[in-house]
């Protein structure tokens, strides 16, 4: 078991904080989160592309050389691997692991169920010590076309993806207790869910065996939608609320220069 692998467990879940640059991710890490992940709407928004659109692979990758070797193990979302074809997956996949991540995951957009099998089998071939976490979008509004998106949709996704070699999977958008608690007991490997603040609490989440709670896009929302209002504040003569990291401190999240 590698040592982001051990971060799954029940009883004590991986909080995965979401990060969209080098500053996030290292600022995070500074307040003891022992795993950092990315957040592709933060890595496309912040490049002025399209989230979930294959558009982002070069911002992908150079974010992860940025942060793969920092002080936290990291796992970076792929979308859903930047192409149709296993091999090119695997072969990114193997570009992630060389410059230090620890996990990468990988969505299905409610697509071929066969093709996503045969990503997940492709990168675990050719990578096997890379977590693989592999998602589902069947209770994500806006995930693609694939038919029914209750539980037994849900389910027979997960256990193919099981079957190819994820190391875990994932189901945003599910806040069901009953139907994450049926899926922890149906699983063979971690559950993880996405936290939302209307959702289940973290405790909640704990109780009913999820063994990772991913923050996702939350934090980078929440950064912008904090940084629009401060403006708005100071347009309007009243100072921001919040709070704001010092310059310093700021400063103190760089890397230093070379040579």
């Amino acid at each position: 078991m590698t040592a982001f692998a051990a971060l799954h467990r029940a009883g004590e879940p991986l909080l995965l904080p979401c990060a969209w640059d080098h500053a996030s991710a290292y600022a995070l890490a500074a307040r003891g989160f022992p795993a950092i992940g990315t957040t592709s709407l933060g890595v496309a928004a912040a490049a002025g592309l399209p989230d979930a659109a294959a558009a982002t692979r070069e911002e992908t990758l150079r974010l992860a050389l940025l942060l793969g070797s920092g002080p936290f193990l990291l796992t970076v979302d792929m979308e859903g691997g930047f192409s149709d074809e296993p091999e090119q997956v695997a072969l990114l996949a193997q570009e992630l692991w060389a410059v230090g991540v620890a996990g990468i995951n990988l969505e299905d957009g409610r697509g071929s169920v066969g093709r996503h099998a045969a990503k997940i089998a492709a990168v675990k071939a050719a990578v096997p010590g890379l977590f693989v976490n592999a998602r589902t979008d069947t209770h994500w509004p806006g995930g693609g076309s694939g038919g029914d998106a209750g539980p037994p949709e849900t389910l027979r996704r997960l256990e193919r993806y099981q079957e190819a070699g994820a190391d875990g999977v994932f189901v945003p958008g599910l806040a069901d207790p009953a139907e994450i608690a049926a899926l922890v007991r149906q699983l063979s490997v971690p559950l993880n869910i996405l936290y939302t603040p209307g959702g289940p609490s973290v405790d909640r989440l704990t109780d009913l065996g999820v063994r990772r709670i991913s923050l996702g896009s939350l934090l980078y929302r929440q950064a912008l939608g904090a940084a629009v209002e401060a403006a708005v504040r100071v347009r309007a003569g009243r100072a921001p609320e919040g709070t704001a990291l010092s310059y310093d401190t700021v400063q103190a999240l760089t890397r230093p220069p070379s040579g």
